[in-house]
């Protein structure tokens, strides 16, 4: 396994949290990766057990991830010239991935950071990538534009916490509406050792992560669907940067 300077493994814990109109909360744990999209881990006979691939993030299969990158904030009128960008995700393990949401730090070519996206998966299989410019405490806001529950319309405003990772990470999204904050989502971790014996713990001690934590979410549909919580109609999507 050969991994670059910047790459992390994290152990992390996901709180899901809604208030209103019915409250509930679940947290399960999980682990991400932190990933240079210029020099991603070589895994070499493990790479079925953490792999980073075009076809599980916006834009085209046919490009690599970081060209993707570059593409999406060309349509948004940013050029990082080269700059170094880290993906926050969870691999695809054995050939299966899911990823509510991932987080790419995008830099100039002197370090400085020019720009975060965010982008979220639901889990009918639409995507959306927000352009966002984190402050020095890496809080950022940005209108709701994805359907993501079905309890949930497109409605309100993401207040975000995404600060620049190191030997550990946190992300926080709040979805903001006048009067309340109907849902909580957030994420800590701390950075494991990055070689060979980490990955292969984490594939015996969490196999299928990515399924499990899907199955979390549709079960807590299904709970809060009895509990009678109305159904939001669920819009169409235009995915971004795929041609």
């Amino acid at each position: 396994m050969k991994a670059s300077a910047s790459t992390r493994i994290y152990a992390t814990s996901i709180v899901h949290s809604r208030t209103s109109p019915i409250q509930h909360r679940f947290t399960n744990r999980s682990h991400t990766w932190l990933v240079d999209l210029d020099d991603l881990p070589r895994l070499g006979l493990l790479r079925r057990l953490a792999s980073f691939e075009s076809r599980d993030h916006l834009g085209t299969a046919a490009r690599s991830l970081r060209e993707n990158l570059d593409t999406f904030l060309a349509t948004q009128g940013v050029d990082l010239e080269g700059g170094q960008i880290l993906m926050l995700t969870m691999p695809r393990v054995l050939g299966t991935v899911f990823n509510p949401i991932s987080v790419y730090w995008c830099h100039t070519p002197d370090g400085r950071l020019a720009c975060n996206v965010v982008e979220v998966h639901n889990t009918y299989g639409d995507r959306h990538a927000y352009l966002v410019h984190a402050d020095e405490h890496g809080h950022a806001e940005v209108d709701k534009a994805l359907y993501v529950s079905p309890f949930n319309d497109v409605s309100g405003r993401y207040r975000l916490t995404i600060p620049a990772p190191g030997d550990k990470v946190h992300v926080r999204v709040v979805l903001e509406r006048p009067g309340q904050d109907p849902f909580v989502a957030g994420l800590r971790g701390r950075a494991l050792p990055v070689r060979t014996a980490t990955v292969v713990r984490l594939a015996i001690t969490q196999p299928l992560e990515p399924l499990a934590v899907a199955a979390r979410i549709r079960w807590l549909g299904i709970r809060l669907w009895l509990r009678r919580l109305p159904v939001q109609p669920r819009p169409s999507h235009h995915q971004e940067a795929v041609q």
